[in-house]
This record gives structure tokens, C-alpha cells and sequence, in this order.
């Protein structure tokens, strides 16, 4: 049975809510199962990164502020700092999204690598001119680029389990009639 556009924003909406504070309960957890000294990858920013290139719809920019806020607040980072940079890096993708639709899927793990990167420059810049105690370059990039490892993974499992694939021209054409 298929349901209105405005019953999948809400649905999807909750399942990202809920796996994102899954994932936060993951990370708060004490447990140690990477290797020592490496990070690991930020599942909750390739989550956000998937759904925004495939169905942007479904995970409003509001929701994915609050969400990375309250890991801020948790994660005792800045508050705000790198929410605003994840906004920034979502809008920039969603404004992108129309094309990487379009385009192999190497040409979107690729433009995910890099705005993974330039984010993560960012932020070890800001905080670095603001003087904030923080990680050396080394172990952010490293978790960059696990992150950027980790993508066409969480990229399947979200298609697999929650049925997020890309939209199709006809859908695309849809849901642009019904945004004006």
C-alpha cells in the first residue's frame, strides 16, 4: 500500500530521529571495540549524507540541526561549531543532489569524500583559531577518511534496510510540481 508523500517525510523523519539516537547511544556507550588510537568512522554524518542524497526530503534540515546539536552537547564539542558545518555540507549536497542523481556513483562517493574532508578542515581550523583544546590534524583526518570508507556501506544498508534509494526522474518531477 503506498502512503501520501507527507506520511514518508513523517516515517522517515522518525527513522532517522531513531537511528540517530541509536548511534549516539552507541557512541556514548563504554565500550572499546576499535583499534587503538584510530577513529572511527562518523555513522551518524554518512547516515545523514545518504538519505540528503537520495531522498532529501526525508530529513529536513531543522531535524538534522537539532540531532547534530544535541551530539555537541553530548560529545562536550562547541555547541553549534559543527552542526553549522553540518548544515552548511547538507545544503551544500542537496543542492547538488538533482545532478549527482545523474551522475555514476564513484562521482558521489567522490564529492562525499571530498565535502567529508573540507568539513573536517573546517572545523580543526575554527577550533584551532579559537584556541580549543582539540585532536591533532592526524586523527581527524583519519577519521575523515574512515568516514569516507565507511559511506558506500551505510549507502547499502540504508537502501537494503530502509528502503532509501534514489529518486527516479518521474518521482523527481513529482515532487518538484508539488514543492512550487
Amino acid at each position: 500500500m503506498d502512503r501520501s508523500p507527507a506520511a514518508n517525510r513523517a516515517l522517515y523523519g522518525s527513522a532517522y530521529l531513531g537511528l540517530s539516537l541509536g548511534l549516539i547511544l552507541l557512541h556514548i556507550m563504554p565500550t572499546d571495540i576499535g583499534p587503538d588510537g584510530y577513529p572511527g568512522p562518523d555513522l551518524m554524518l554518512c547516515v545523514t549524507f545518504a538519505w540528503v542524497l537520495r531522498r532529501p526530503q526525508y530529513v529536513p534540515t531543522l531535524l538534522i540541526a537539532a540531532v547534530f546539536l544535541l551530539t555537541d552537547i553530548l560529545f562536550m564539542r562547541p555547541p553549534g561549531l559543527w552542526t553549522a558545518l553540518v548544515v552548511v555540507a547538507v545544503e551544500a549536497l542537496r543542492a547538488r543532489e538533482s545532478v549527482l542523481r545523474e551522475q555514476p556513483v564513484a562521482v558521489e562517493l567522490g564529492t562525499v569524500a571530498a565535502v567529508l574532508i573540507l568539513l573536517h578542515l573546517a572545523d580543526w581550523l575554527l577550533l584551532l583559531l579559537f584556541g580549543v583544546p582539540q585532536a591533532q590534524f592526524g586523527p581527524v583526518f583519519l577519521q575523515a577518511i574512515s568516514t569516507a570508507v565507511a559511506y558506500p556501506m551505510v549507502v547499502v544498508l540504508s537502501r537494503l534496510v530502509f528502503k532509501v534509494q534514489k529518486m527516479s526522474p518521474v518521482e523527481y518531477d513529482a515532487t518538484r510540481r508539488g514543492a512550487r
